[in-house]
């Protein structure tokens, strides 16, 4: 969410063609991921213990584990962020009893609740589809920047575009997805990975759906939050987004009018 805000304050909605490039190379990453977790009956992890050297899987976990935790950092402090907005509760201290929930959930929560919780939350997304109506943004500026692919050699636009790239086809998804078609399967009382290896036709037809329409709501959502952040603050001049708590704040046009929103309405 961060860098789709980053991207339409800095840019406007020169950026809202990204939502359409990455869909595809997205859908099809995923897809291969869920596969490689139906037929081996295994998270991707334990594909790449099973196939390739401890020179190539040690880095590779490594890389992964510091991706996640640095991913992991930025989204709980958004969610304090978020929660501040609502509550007048320093973001610093939100932090560790969010903390604590999330790795309680884990830990002693089932698969089948860990998933109904996030596919509940999801909706929640569909605020900044509001967001992006209520700003009233110029539709011709939208359809230009949706249709016509806008690009500059500048470091600003390159480090925007390939933070975009980068946290949309992800490498710790690739993990994801394998591992949450192997939990899908115990969940279904496949404990054995003998169980497990293999899938049907029509189980590999069921998952194309599953990953493609997922993938196509996920770059709705950043499509739509790329409009709402173009749409309100490089509209007002507030081009330079330090913090999640400014994030946060694209989501002015469906709030109430409080002061702790320093956005103007626009």
């Amino acid at each position: 969410m961060h860098r789709c805000v980053i991207a339409g304050a800095s840019f406007g909605l020169a950026t809202l063609w990204t939502a359409l490039f990455t869909f595809p190379p997205m859908a099809v990453v995923q897809f291969i991921c869920a596969k490689i977790g139906m037929v081996s009956g295994e998270g991707r992890g334990g594909v790449l213990r099973k196939n390739f050297s401890k020179k190539v899987v040690y880095p590779a976990v490594l890389a992964l584990l510091v991706a996640n935790t640095i991913n992991a950092g930025a989204d709980i402090g958004a969610i304090a962020a978020a929660v501040n907005l609502l509550a007048p509760i320093p973001i610093g201290i939100l932090i560790i009893p969010i903390t604590v929930v999330i790795l309680a959930v884990q830990l002693w929560g089932s698969y089948r609740v860990i998933a109904s919780i996030f596919k509940w939350l999801a909706f929640s997304l569909l605020a900044h589809i509001g967001a992006a109506f209520f700003a009233h943004p110029d539709i011709r500026q939208v359809l230009y920047g949706t249709f016509v692919p806008e690009f500059r050699w500048d470091s600003k636009f390159l480090s925007v575009l390939v933070a975009i790239l980068g946290t949309t086809i992800s490498p710790y998804l690739f993990f994801w997805q394998s591992s949450q078609e192997v939990e899908e399967q115990i969940a279904n009382g496949r404990d054995r990975l003998g169980q497990r290896k293999g899938a049907t036709q029509h189980e590999l037809r069921d998952a194309a759906w599953d990953v493609n329409l997922g993938m196509l709501f996920s770059n709705v959502v950043m499509y739509f939050i790329i409009m709402a952040a173009g749409a309100t603050f490089f509209k007002a001049g507030q081009t330079h987004i330090e913090s999640a708590q400014q994030a946060a704040e694209a989501l002015r046009p469906v709030a109430e009018d409080s002061p702790r929103f320093c956005l103007p309405r626009v």
